[in-house]
């Protein structure tokens, strides 16, 4: 009786022993499985086209650069709470803004310079940290009231953006790299309009209505007849995009689903896997949307 209490007592202990050691193993390996900091690198491209003029384009319940104003404040916010959840040697980020084309106005292309900020261990303080908000506020305040004052607005080259800029200014294969494009979903740009069978670089009202996407049958000829943009890149897969003031022309039932539609194609095909797109409404009802795409930890 003695040697079977012994066996049992044994052979529990080497049962104990040994779920010990893998309760430990399983502890060492989730503490090896939690995420570093990502760094980020935010990038803004403004459409500065007659959409934010208040004489063609009013808004009586909020102007539309007014929005994109609040939209900038939200994503600036989201950048600097990033920041402030990482120690600062940790830091190696990035925020810029960007136009295209570039305004003539000398003053506008100064004041983006001032809105390209990089920290990290070497210039990370409270001061600073505290300070970016309210420097893109009053910075970004100055590019739309520049614009509107001189009232030369000259069209949207973002398909060139796409295609010759964003690798080289948007895209760092270090860091978590974020586009948000403030657009009312139009493009156009003269210097770069290009028809290739029902493909395009631009979209427009008019453009919209010449090919039939004004009834409800759009869908179908949207796919059978193969429109959209020319695609401008091949492989995008390391940017996320997050497009911000789609506003539809009103005439159009189905304007909305037919710009996101060519906009949804077009990152499909560049390989973007992350994307989102969303209506001018107030900043006050897009703040957590902006907030939870930029802060997103699950991303991709």
């Amino acid at each position: 009786m003695k040697a079977i209490l012994k066996t049992i007592l044994v052979s529990f202990f080497i049962v104990s022993v040994y779920s010990c050691k893998q309760d430990v193993e399983n502890k060492n390996i989730t503490k090896i499985g939690h995420p570093i900091q990502e760094n980020y690198n935010i990038s803004i491209l403004l459409d500065l086209s007659d959409r934010i003029s208040v004489k063609k384009n009013p808004n009586p319940t909020m102007e539309y650069f007014q929005r994109d104003l609040g939209y900038i404040k939200s994503i600036s916010e989201a950048f600097t709470q990033h920041l402030r959840s990482k120690r600062i040697r940790q830091m190696d980020d990035k925020m810029q803004l960007f136009f295209n084309p570039e305004p003539l106005d000398p003053e506008i292309n100064s004041i983006s310079k001032k809105l390209r900020i990089a920290i990290d261990k070497n210039n990370a303080s409270k001061e600073y940290l505290n300070s970016i908000n309210s420097n893109y506020a009053a910075q970004t305040l100055k590019i739309y009231e520049s614009a509107i004052k001189d009232d030369n607005f000259i069209g949207s080259d973002i398909w060139s953006f796409f295609e010759n800029k964003v690798k080289d200014q948007c895209i760092d294969y270090k860091h978590r790299n974020i586009l948000v494009v403030l657009t009312d979903g139009y493009i156009f740009y003269e210097d770069t309009k290009i028809i290739e069978g029902n493909l395009t670089t631009y979209i427009t009202p008019e453009l919209v209505r010449k090919n039939g996407l004004n009834n409800k049958d759009w869908n179908e000829k949207f796919q059978n007849k193969h429109y959209g943009f020319i695609k401008a890149n091949d492989d995008l897969s390391n940017l996320e995009v997050l497009v911000l003031g789609i506003n539809p022309n009103k005439n159009n039932p189905y304007e909305e689903k037919v710009i996101r539609a060519y906009w949804s194609k077009w990152f499909t095909e560049m390989k973007i896997k992350h994307f989102e797109i969303k209506t001018a409404d107030l900043p006050s009802n897009m703040d957590a949307i902006i907030k939870n795409f930029i802060l997103d930890k699950n991303h991709q």
